[in-house]
Formats: structure tokens, sequence, C-alpha cells
């Protein structure tokens, strides 16, 4: 894999935006926590320093070793990273009289310099921090300022340091992506080469290095994440690969039958395994999140090593890992934190024998998307709104029935097929229901109900580490919630969850 731009982490919830907007560039690029990146950085053409819910005046703060990288490769320093900068290299950083966060503008920004190459004065950018930088570090040069904040960004005369504290990566920052690749491209010159054609060519080649002639066991889900895994896979190693599609019975209706049906012109050998009555018995009576998803982590693995052992001398295991996986699994000091344990990372207990392939696990959700296009995948399936690994049962809250799981797929496809019916599904990320733990007073006819509750959840996002509720339009709401109230016999009421992401999450659970 390409290594051509390091992101150090210091704990921002947009660090990953930052990887987001370098990999749109076509560059490819990689996350590291700030105390644990490479020896070996030969292979790399810049760093970039990224934002901090830390103070540099602090104690005990994000304190990096740049010995490697400080005037010896391009640098690009992102809020705490510019008052860092300034903060240990003959600067002033202090507290503001106010927390500057939200939106500014570009009052001044300095001529002829190539980071503000096409970025009008006035142009909008995006602040987050409660200190501020009130004298430049040595060999500092002032780039440009806000109406509140004299140096929003400068440069290190002799070294090609640049520092801003601001965030070009938000959607806020009108000319941020411009800035990004007027440093990655103009000055550091890091080649535009990540591609999704590039990526398979690449991915395929590095398989059939790793895996040789050995067999490869794979659980497919029927989302799209492992679906162009276990495509990509199969062009590298073809017959070598055997896909395993089990039922947790927690999955949406009819979709075990659907899903298997669709692999079937695929050229994939695929095998389903029904062990819906196993996870349901195994879930009878647990209420808690986090102990739902390790007991489905772990029967699926029981399930799937009793399969994985029908196939002789298998030596792999691959999963459809992505990128936000591995990244939000990784908590240290400093970093974000970690929110869930996520199903398909961490490794295999100890009696799985097997060696691990992740071909997607450098990839976000929409390059993901952009390679199975490349691969062929019907557009259909590569649509396909994200589905949690767990499946409906972080949609139940609380404790788990059959009776449960059936009230919720059936409100769930009337949800789905109601949004394409009415053109909105592609308009949304990911939509879905969820059944609340509690009952609610109704009428029907003449009679009194005391029945169940239902959210129903539709977010717009480009990754899932931040969305925003989607304004679906009143009538299909209330066209929805009577088919629902009218069809799904157990449910009386149905509200609509308007909560982005953060400060809540997409799923409930």
């Amino acid at each position: 894999m390409q290594h051509n731009v390091l992101i150090l982490d210091f704990g921002s919830q947009y660090t990953q935006l930052i990887a987001r907007r370098v990999r749109e560039l076509n560059i490819f690029c990689e996350i590291f926590p700030y105390n644990h990146f490479p020896d070996d950085l030969s292979s790399y053409k810049a760093v970039i320093l990224g934002g901090s819910p830390f103070s540099v005046r602090g104690e005990d703060v994000p304190h990096p070793d740049l010995s490697q990288i400080r005037g010896k490769m391009p640098l690009l320093a992102v809020c705490y990273g510019a008052q860092y900068l300034a903060h240990f290299s003959g600067g002033e950083v202090a507290a503001s009289n106010t927390r500057e966060y939200g939106r500014a503008n570009l009052s001044y920004i300095k001529e002829d310099e190539v980071f503000f190459d096409g970025v009008v004065q006035n142009s909008q950018v995006w602040m987050s921090h409660s200190d501020s930088i009130k004298a430049l570090p040595t060999n500092g040069i002032k780039l440009a300022s806000t109406n509140d904040v004299e140096y929003a960004a400068y440069k290190i005369e002799g070294e090609t340091t640049y520092a801003i504290q601001y965030h070009p990566e938000v959607f806020h920052s009108t000319d941020g992506k411009q800035m990004l690749e007027n440093f990655l491209v103009k000055i550091a010159e890091v080649p535009q080469n990540f591609t999704p054609g590039a990526f398979v060519e690449e991915i395929v080649a590095e398989m059939q290095e790793k895996i040789q002639g050995d067999k490869v066991v794979l659980g497919l889900s029927g989302g799209v994440d492992s679906t162009v895994a276990a495509v990509l896979l199969n062009k590298a190693i073809g017959s070598q690969l055997y896909c395993i599609f089990v039922n947790n019975g927690l999955l949406r209706k009819n979709e075990f039958e659907n899903v298997l049906n669709q692999y079937k012109g695929m050229g994939l050998n695929v095998k389903g395994v029904d062990a819906s009555e196993r996870f349901l018995s195994e879930l009878a009576g647990v209420d808690d999140p986090e102990t739902k998803r390790k007991i489905i982590g772990r029967v699926f693995i029981e399930v799937f090593d009793n399969e994985a052992h029908h196939i002789e001398d298998v030596k792999w295991l691959a999963q459809g890992t992505i990128y936000p996986d591995v990244i939000e699994s990784v908590s240290v000091k400093g970093p974000s934190a970690t929110i869930k344990s996520h199903h398909n990372v961490g490794g295999l207990p100890d009696f799985m024998k097997l060696k691990i392939a992740e071909p997607l696990r450098m990839l976000f959700k929409d390059e993901v998307r952009r390679v199975g296009a490349t691969l062929g995948i019907d557009p259909e399936l590569l649509g396909r709104h994200p589905f949690p690994g767990p499946g409906l049962s972080i949609r139940i809250l609380g404790d788990i029935t059959p009776e449960k799981v059936r009230i919720l797929q059936e409100v769930d496809a009337v949800f789905i097929n109601g949004l394409k019916e009415h053109g909105l599904y592609d308009k949304v990320w990911q939509a879905g229901a969820i059944l609340l733990p509690v009952n609610s007073v109704g009428v029907m006819g003449d009679e009194r109900t005391y029945e169940k509750v239902v959210a129903l959840r539709a977010v717009e996002s480009t990754d899932g580490m931040t969305a925003d509720w989607v304004h679906l339009p009143y009538d299909f709401l209330m066209k929805i919630s009577n088919e629902i109230i009218n069809k799904v016999k157990g449910v009386n009421r149905v509200v609509y969850d308007i909560s982005s992401k953060p400060p809540a999450t997409i799923e409930w659970e």
C-alpha cells in the first residue's frame, strides 16, 4: 500500500474527516496515534497534525516526538497542532477571552502565498478552540487572520511547515479542500494516484502473494462491505474462497432468502446457515447492549467455526473490516476513545487457528462502494444502507424475544419499502426502526390499547462519523405511521428521531 500522507491523531472528533478530505484528492493517507506512529517515515511525502480536545497549556498534554518530521518533510498543523508548534517553539498561546467556536471569515490573506491559491478574502472557515496564538513561534510568518484571530494561519521560514487554527476538513470551511490540495499537491508534491482501479490492482496482487494456494473462508452478511470483500477476493483467488452466510435471526424481513438469491448470479461459492433459534435462545433475558453484542459475536464465531471445519485445510478467515472500524477500535491515551466494540475487529479466539485477511481495512465506506463499482457489482446492492453487525438486536431496546423481532421486522419492512416506493431511499444514508421498551395508551375502534412504541430513524452522512437527521416529508411520515399502526399488530404509536450525530449516535444502542 502507498504511504503518502501520515495524519497524527490527538483525539479530535474531526481527525477522520481530515483523512476523508485527503482521500477525496486521490491521495492515500493513514491515521496513527500521536504517540505510536511508524519509526520509518521514508515512504511518506507529508505529515498532518490534527486537532485535539486538550489545551497545550494544560498538564500531561499530547506531546509528539517530531524530531524525524519537523523541518525534514512538509508538515501541516491543524488547530491543536498549530498551537502546539507555537507554544513549544518560541511563541505564545493563551486562553481566549471568548471560546472561538463556529464560523469565521478570513479578513486578511497574505498575497502570493501558494497555500491560499484560489482562496478569496472573506472565505469562511470553522473555528473550534478555547485557546489562541498570541505570538508566533520563532521564524513564524503570518499568512491569514480573521476579525477575532490575528494568527489564523502561519508558516515557518526555512521549513515547509504550515499551521492553521481552523479546521479545513469540515464542510463549513468553504475553501478548506482547496487549501489541503494546495498544501499536499502544490507544496508537498504528493502524487494523486489513489484511485479505485489502482486499489483493486494492488490489493488483488497483495492477496495473491499473501494467501498463495491456501483456502479462505469469509462470513457474508449481505451488506456492502462483506460483498465487496468477497468479490475482490474471488477475483484474486477464485475457487479457494468459501463464503458462509449465517442467519442470526436478527436480519431484516426475508433477508436471509433474498441475500442468498442475490449471490447466486455473482459466481460466489456461498453456503447459507440458519442458526436463528440458537442466537435467540442465547440472547433470552439479556438487556445490556454491550452484552448483547458480545453474545452475538461469540455465537457467530462458534457457528462459523463449526461450518469452517467442514472445509478441509482452510487457513484464512477473510473479513469486511473497513477503516473506521479499525480507527474506532483503537483506544490510547489522547486519541479518540472507543464508543462501542466492533463485531469484526479485534482478532479471533485462540481455538480458531486461522490467519486474517482484510482486503478493505484501509478504505472508508464511500471508497468501498467505488471499488465495488469498479468490480462491476450491481449498483442496487452497492447502494444498500449500512446495517449493524448485531442486526436488530441493538434496535430492540431491552431484552429480545421472537415476538419483538417479528414486530420490528414488520415495521422495518414498511419503512424501508416506503422509502423505496417514494424515491427517498437513495437520498438517505441509513434508515431503520427502533422498538422502544415502553408501551403507550391508544384507541383502535372503540377499544383501548396498550401497545408498543417504535421510533423511525433516517440520517444523511458520507461515512457515518457525523450524521444529520433527514427532513422526510410530513406526508410521507404520516402515511408510513398509519401503515405501520394498521398493519403491524402490537404497535400503536410511531415517533421520528430528529437527533444528529454528534451528540447522538446513529444507532440507539
